[in-house]
């Protein structure tokens, strides 16, 4: 159960997903806990951080939700018929919302042309009016969560008809950034569902090559890049992003990857990589490009792959265990399990039991997952990007990577930056790696950026 709040003396609203989504249900002693609608839609997601809010109670009937998968969309909820009214948004991701005592709302969020940043809006709640006829027979209108004795009907209930809600134009407070690229820089987001052998699905979201007044060679796919994300149980959605921009705007397609154990498309997705890190993040990402070579979409002879931490993880897990790949970055990844296990911070340490398995009774798994106990099957260029005081994945699992590419004689490259975390933060730091990995992609990949330092590539 996530956030509960009072509707009033009797009634508590509250997000569960019990029935594998993120959805809302109330609770009150005389009618127990009630689902208020059943949508295969998030209403809520990981908790990282404490005090994160996914809605806002409006009054005893009304609350002011975030829903969606791969996008976040705004919508009002009246709670006794599980009437969802959409508000026109422009963010496509809603990282948390307040409600101020004069009733204005504070938003933060990001979208496809602009970064995250808060925002304040009016609600509008009582415009309009979304009456309509009845249906002759009440059995022609099914309630909004019949399967699961969910809420009444309007009917049933007696309540008003729905205002229809609006949101006035949103005033900018302050955003995280004020160098948003022209628009015309910007790839269009296209997100897709992979099917798998198993009949399951892989979500994913396409940004293709796009600078405006440029066009790629007629009837030759563009390379690709596979951007997995760390966590491993995080989600990328559709927003403002300047490293894909970075490459799109370069002649390079960026598909981001939200592998099995996603946050954002139910429980069921997530709980796919219990006990399968290395395996199903592995086999999605490369069920993704596979999809895009099979559908013209890129060529699959200049296929890469990038992440950080866990995403670092999967990176070398693909190189090392698939052929489908002809260059990796790994910014900060794991690249074995049982010295991680002990050299990461104490919060994490216990992380990959539920992952991979307990330790020491599974491992072998442990040992046959790394992908520094599969450098031997490697056979393309490595680039290696750390920070010297990372303390979740320590500097020795990216050196002891570059040992063995080193013995084995592969191509590869290894930035240590000074004072740098889990995660860049020093513009200087920032340029340097996306400027390398460019570098990087265009000696593997075969073509010639322009107005970047050349990265060296050693061999031993």
């Amino acid at each position: 159960m996530l956030q509960p709040e009072w509707l009033d003396d009797e009634r508590l609203l509250f997000l569960s997903d019990v029935t594998g989504w993120w959805n809302p249900w109330t609770w009150s002693s005389a009618d127990g806990a009630r689902q208020v609608l059943e949508r295969e839609e998030e209403f809520a997601g990981p908790m990282w951080a404490l005090g994160t809010t996914w809605y806002q109670v409006l009054d005893a009937d009304r609350a002011l939700v975030q829903h969606g998968r791969a996008a976040t969309s705004l919508s009002v909820l009246r709670i006794s018929t599980g009437e969802l009214a959409p508000l026109d948004c422009p963010l496509t991701e809603v990282g948390g919302m307040r409600r101020r005592e004069d009733g204005s709302l504070v938003l933060a969020g990001a979208s496809p042309t602009a970064f995250g940043a808060i925002h304040l809006a009016e609600p509008r709640l009582e415009e309009g009016s979304a009456e309509a006829d009845p249906p002759a027979d009440p059995s022609d209108a099914a309630p909004a969560a019949a399967s699961t004795g969910g809420a009444p009907s309007a009917a049933e209930s007696g309540a008003p008809p729905s205002a229809v809600p609006s949101l006035s134009p949103l005033t900018l407070l302050r955003s995280s950034r004020d160098d948003a690229p022209d628009p015309g820089l910007l790839p269009e987001a296209e997100s897709i569902e992979v099917p798998l052998a198993d009949g399951g699905v892989v979500h994913a979201i396409v940004h293709r090559p796009r600078q405006e007044g440029l066009a790629g060679r007629e009837g030759e796919p563009p390379p690709f890049i596979a951007q997995v994300h760390g966590g491993p149980t995080a989600h990328v959605p559709p927003v403002l992003s300047p490293p894909v921009a970075y490459y799109t705007s370069r002649g390079l397609g960026v598909v981001v990857v939200n592998y099995g154990g996603s946050s954002g498309y139910g429980r069921a997705y997530r709980d796919r990589l219990k006990g399968q890190w290395g395996v199903v993040d592995v086999q999605d990402t490369v069920a993704v490009m596979e999809h895009l070579v099979a559908e013209g979409i890129a060529d699959g002879k200049r296929l890469a792959i990038e992440g950080g931490g866990a995403g670092g993880w999967t990176t070398l897990a693909c190189l090392t265990r698939t052929d489908a790949f002809a260059a990796g970055v790994s910014s900060f990844g794991v690249a074995e399990l049982e010295q991680f296990r002990l050299d990461t911070h104490d919060f994490e340490s216990r992380y990959i039991d539920g992952l991979v398995g307990p330790y020491p009774e599974r491992r072998d798994l442990y040992v046959e997952r790394a992908p520094l106990s599969h450098v031997d099957e490697l056979e393309v260029p490595v680039l290696l990007l750390q920070g010297d005081e990372d303390r979740i994945v320590p500097p020795s699992q990216s050196e002891a990577f570059r040992d063995a590419l080193a013995a084995k004689g592969i191509p590869h490259a290894y930035l240590l930056f000074e004072g740098e975390r889990h995660g860049f933060r020093k513009a200087e730091t920032i340029v340097t790696a996306i400027e390398a990995s460019l570098s990087f992609y265009g000696q593997v990949l075969g073509f010639s950026p322009a107005c970047v330092p050349v990265l060296a590539l050693e061999r031993s």
